[in-house]
């Protein structure tokens, strides 16, 4: 992305494709189509497991890359292979721009200040472009939990991109509970956090009136979307949890604001495995996956964009 807005570039992109959709790039092994499996036999070789997730991740985005706005692949997935595996990442991120999809690079990294200008720099670039620019994503997810000292240096490099950040706020997980819930002056702990969001993202609005500093905010839990919606009134939402977590698209409406914006939905294996769910598996099968991944993706554009607008 060129300097400008983050949240501009994604309010304009879900408006010209008339989709909320994003698809999470999360590869296993074991759940790789029959056709790409034989490469991957031996976990010993980095090389054939990054080879078989790029060919796996190309296709993909091909399927879904008329249906989403973005996609989000989550590092986890890479760094476990190692080196072969974070070329994998860099690879995929730079073939999903190339199709014309927003990138979001789940890395939920923060640390010291000095440290957080080097994760910074790492994954949305550096202010003069000196850094490497083989993990840059359009926007990261990042921790919270050391204070604005983390955050900051990702609110500085963003800004300078033309890129944005979402931080963690309400976690689809079923422990985010155990901290997030905590009572916290009277309000629970995530309430807290979503007041910084609104506070640190103040200064970062663009045109629409959206900030570049977003919220995650899961779908596993749609009593506490309206609320944080009006706590974070210009912070857009990612909502995790949608499809294989149990989320639906009733359990989504509270992130959107009265026009049907402000949030962007993410499905990983309800998509990305589509061919082996029930729904799609008898119409599909294995032999014909490409086509599943792409049905599904226009199937969950089509049913939230029908229940916001």
């Amino acid at each position: 992305m060129e300097p400008g807005n983050f949240a501009d570039a994604l309010i304009e992109a879900v408006r010209r494709k008339q989709s909320q959709v994003v698809v999470g790039l999360d590869p296993r092994l074991e759940r790789l189509p029959a056709e790409l499996r034989p490469r991957v036999d031996d976990r010993a070789d980095p090389a054939a497991a990054a080879d078989a997730i790029m060919a796996f991740n190309r296709a993909v985005v091909d399927a879904v890359a008329d249906h989403a706005v973005a996609v989000k692949p989550q590092i986890a997935f890479y760094e476990q292979w190692g080196c072969e595996g974070m070329r994998a990442y860099s690879d995929s991120l730079s073939y999903a721009r190339g199709r014309g999809l927003l990138t979001i690079g789940d890395v939920k990294r923060s640390d010291i200040a000095s440290t957080a200008e080097a994760y910074a720099a790492a994954h949305l670039g550096s202010a003069d472009a000196s850094a490497a620019p083989d993990f840059v994503a359009d926007a990261v997810t990042v921790n919270p939990y050391l204070g604005s000292d983390g955050v900051q240096p990702f609110l500085a490099a963003a800004a300078a991109r033309g890129r944005g950040v979402f931080m963690l706020v309400k976690t689809s997980n079923p422990s985010s509970a155990e901290l997030q819930d905590l009572d916290c002056g009277g309000m629970p702990l995530y309430e807290r956090v979503a007041g910084l969001v609104a506070q640190w993202g103040e200064a970062w609005r663009g045109e629409n009136g959206y900030s570049l500093l977003g919220a995650v905010v899961g779908a596993t839990y749609p009593g506490e979307l309206a609320r944080l919606r009006a706590l974070m009134s210009h912070a857009p939402f990612l909502v995790p949890g949608f499809g294989a977590q149990g989320g639906g698209v009733e359990d989504v409406l509270g992130a959107f604001d009265e026009r049907g914006e402000g949030a962007i939905v993410n499905s990983s294996r309800g998509i990305i495995f589509a061919w082996q769910r029930e729904l799609y598996a008898s119409s599909y099968g294995e032999e014909r996956w490409r086509d599943a991944v792409r049905a599904a993706a226009a199937d969950m554009q089509e049913r939230i964009w029908r229940a916001t607008h």
